[in-house]
């Protein structure tokens, strides 16, 4: 952590640039976030079309309220990498003293989110993959994560368009930290909180969608489509010609099952996966510094493979079919 709250000029006269549209016909209130990690420009991008269709008049709100952030990290887009100080997608919540730049972002950000009710945040990944979207628990009274809109939530990914969904986030977030012999308490758990983990938290529901690589071409288009098609979802906008909604096909699902950490600065790759790279039971994935293979526990997928993560930190994800089922409300 760094010893100074502000370690350049401009920083301490950052600020958020909201861009707000409300329509005079009630409706849903909706976000749309960009740029949480500063080295994903996909999400500022398309926020930045959606703007200027609303400046050309080729988008109309129709009703409900639209809140447009192209870019929730100033400091590390300023960087082009992925965090400020910290990754502002963890240990996101309001804090009296915050201790750092991305508190401070947090405690700007979380009352915008909080008087929303859906959010759609957009992010891309560091491998080579294709697009997904990624949704919360289903609906339960549990401790870890409490939630009532499952069915919401599973529709807007549905919507979105992308061939894969994901689930399972916060429960693989405190299985890592039980298998690093962490504590799994409260505290701890809240690292792995984010800003769709927020709003659940303020009675609303929200998707992250993975728009690609960071430097697919392609990536800052999947963004565009999503914000159209999560509009037109709601009520909200009519969709552009073009642009169709609801797949024909519907996603494949699947369920984060692991987390592997890369122990040591030696620890590597088998070869060069990307993420939903298919593996069967006991295929090699990687090898540790002494020589130890590590391999798939089961048929399944690589996700978010990171080549480059430090010792400590996640390697790879492993992820199995899931038996939910996402209704399209049609």
């Amino acid at each position: 952590m760094p010893t100074a709250l502000f370690d350049d000029a401009a920083t301490a006269t950052d600020s958020l640039r909201l861009h707000t549209f409300a329509s005079l016909n009630p409706g849903p209130r909706l976000l749309v976030i960009g740029g949480v990690h500063g080295d994903e420009t996909c999400g500022t991008e398309g926020i930045a079309r959606v703007l200027a269709e609303f400046d050309s008049g080729a988008l109309r709100l129709l009703r409900g309220e639209l809140t447009l952030v192209p870019v929730a990290n100033p400091l590390a887009r300023r960087r082009l990498q992925r965090e400020g100080q910290r990754n502002l997608n963890r240990l996101f919540r309001p804090s009296d003293t915050p201790a750092d730049y991305e508190a401070r972002i947090t405690n700007r950000l979380a009352p915008v989110i909080a008087r929303h009710d859906v959010l759609l945040d957009l992010h891309s990944f560091q491998s080579e993959g294709e697009a997904f979207a990624m949704i919360g628990p289903r609906d339960n009274s549990g401790p870890l994560e409490p939630f009532a809109h499952a069915q919401e939530e599973g529709r807007l990914a549905l919507h979105i368009g992308t061939p894969i969904v994901v689930e399972g986030w916060l429960d693989i977030y405190a299985a890592g930290l039980a298998q690093r012999g962490a504590s799994v308490d409260e505290a701890a758990i809240d690292f792995g909180r984010g800003t769709n983990e927020y709003i659940r938290s303020c009675g609303g529901y929200g998707v992250t969608l993975e728009c690609g690589q960071h430097q697919d071409p392609q990536a800052p288009q999947v963004a565009w489509a999503a914000i159209r098609r999560t509009l037109a979802l709601l009520g909200m906008a009519a969709l552009p010609p073009g642009l169709s909604g609801a797949p024909a096909q519907p996603p494949r699902l699947l369920r984060l099952a692991s987390v592997t950490d890369r122990l040591h600065e030696d620890d590597s790759f088998v070869r060069d996966w990307a993420t939903f790279d298919p593996v069967q039971r006991g295929e090699p994935v990687g090898m540790r510094h002494d020589g130890t293979l590590v391999s798939a526990p089961e048929d399944g997928f690589i996700v978010f493979p990171n080549a480059v993560a430090l010792p400590g930190a996640e390697w790879f994800y492993f992820a199995r079919p899931s038996d939910r089922v996402l209704d399209p409300g049609l």
